[in-house]
């Protein structure tokens, strides 16, 4: 793509596209996960302490089933532990690899087979009972998707001029929610609290079996087309001058120099940025896996619902990523962030007043009530904000670095996030434990995130970038020059 000095920089959307494959995979593999992981968790912990399922549990003596999610809490929050170490590792070596299929490609070809591998053996020894084998092969899809997911993430500004990531980071955030739909199509498909609720003899092996070996066969896919397509060295070569003029117009305090330490201004900038994503990562982490069990266990209906708002939160980030970059460049990143998050705070308020119907869903085999359609509306507001908010705070930490540095800093954002996710599984755990109330969720979500945005509007400031004369229409989808 030649880059001219009348016309500014110009956002190839067809290869931004391209890389957004890796996000695919990514959002496809962890929305799968983080739907069916934590109920498994329960059940199978059910069935060991209690020496019952989760749904005879639910029966007899709902409370106890509070009592285990600590224990969830724990299993998932180790999972991030382990992310948090790893993630900024890969993202350092990547930063450092030289190889005839570039610096990020090596990575996310192994880490994409390996964890494609070893997932669908996830609800193979849940179904067969076996804590150890289960846990042990969520760690091992874990270690190897870290592998995968900071190369990948990285992938984007490598070859984005730092003007255009914000627009560029909804191009790829809509490629990863087309990932997330895939696996709502799954859970619909696939009931998992049909599986749940059935006595242990009429269980069937391929309602939760399925869903995890699709999911590895389109990450594999996936993998593949961003191997065939995105060339990172011949791509590197070329861009170099658009990466050069991108530098020059970045949004940042101070100028960014890679033979001097990182200036006060842009440090204070980044660990603020990081303060409160790592807040927002609490507060929507903990909706996220716990959604699932709330719907089943509180809410007690059908858990194809989870998968609904799945949908309807994904459309309504859909329309967040493909109209954030835009917003950004009206008002700028920082309020961009913060409009989002106050929107999602708006929407969790509205969750706190969310009870259960009580009345029993038509043709409902085992009981389950019908769901209450507010909760709806809330995942829209979420869905939207948390879009918002996703779509210009990964711009932001990047931008505060020179290429040579971008796995660096990517590490960096996901070590807020990973913390995040490491911590609140586990305290929410005990809040719902010491709390006895499934009603804990939506108030520990709203706490959070309005202390993110205080932190976020308080301590970031808002620098715009340059002015891009982004070209539009059918230039704009060119191929490279």
């Amino acid at each position: 793509m030649a880059e001219t000095a009348n016309s500014g920089l110009k956002l190839n959307y067809k290869r931004t596209a391209l890389i957004g494959f890796a996000f695919f995979g990514i959002l496809l593999l962890w929305q799968v996960y983080d739907s069916w992981c934590p109920t498994f968790l329960t059940d199978i912990f059910a069935r060991h302490i209690y020496e019952m399922s989760s749904a005879e549990l639910k029966a007899s003596d709902p409370d106890k089933i509070l009592n285990v999610q600590w224990i969830v809490g724990i299993i998932m929050a180790c999972d991030n532990l382990a992310a948090l170490i790893l993630l900024p590792i890969f993202g350092n070596l990547s930063d450092k690899t030289k190889t005839p299929i570039g610096k990020r490609m090596p990575y996310i070809l192994v880490g994409t087979l390996v964890s494609a591998i070893a997932f669908p053996f996830i609800p193979l020894f849940f179904h067969h009972n076996n804590i150890a084998g289960m846990v042990a092969m969520m760690v091992i899809v874990l270690i190897f998707m870290m592998m995968y997911r900071n190369p990948a993430v990285a992938l984007m500004p490598d070859i984005t001029p730092k003007p255009l990531r914000a627009k560029a980071n909804g191009i790829i955030n809509i490629m990863g929610y087309f990932g997330g739909a895939f696996a709502t199509v799954l859970g619909l498909a696939f009931v998992l609290s049909s599986y749940i609720n059935a006595p242990a003899a009429e269980r069937n092996i391929w309602t939760i079996e399925l869903p995890f070996i699709v999911a590895s066969v389109l990450m594999v896919i996936s993998a593949f087309v961003l191997f065939k397509t995105i060339r990172e060295n011949e791509l590197a070569e070329q861009l170099k001058d658009e990466m050069a003029l991108g530098e020059q117009m970045a949004a940042v305090a101070a100028p960014i120099d890679d033979d001097k330490p990182m200036s006060r201004e842009n440090r204070n900038m980044l660990l603020a940025i990081l303060g409160a994503e790592f807040l927002w990562f609490m507060s929507d982490n903990a909706l996220g896996t716990y959604i699932g069990n709330y719907v089943i266990y509180y809410l007690k209906s059908v858990s194809s619902a989870t998968m609904i708002l799945t949908i309807l939160g994904g459309l309504a980030s859909v329309l967040g990523f493909a109209i954030a970059g835009a917003i950004a460049d009206k008002i700028g990143r920082k309020w961009t962030i913060s409009t989002g998050l106050m929107i999602t705070f708006v929407g969790l308020v509205i969750m706190c007043f969310v009870r259960p119907t009580n009345l029993v869903k038509a043709g409902s085999a085992h009981g389950e009530f019908t769901f209450p359609t507010l909760l709806y509306a809330v995942w829209v507001l979420k869905g939207f904000g948390m879009a918002l908010v996703h779509n210009c705070s990964f711009p932001m930490v990047v931008e505060l670095c020179s290429s040579k540095k971008i796995g660096k800093f990517t590490g960096f954002y996901y070590a807020a996030s990973m913390s995040a996710q490491t911590v609140t599984p586990v305290l929410l755990g005990l809040v719902l434990k010491a709390a006895m109330a499934w009603r804990a969720l939506p108030v520990y979500a709203c706490i959070l995130t309005l202390l993110s945005c205080t932190v976020f509007t308080s301590l970031v400031r808002s620098i715009k970038a340059g002015k891009v004369a982004n070209v539009t229409g059918i230039e704009a989808l060119g191929a490279d020059d």
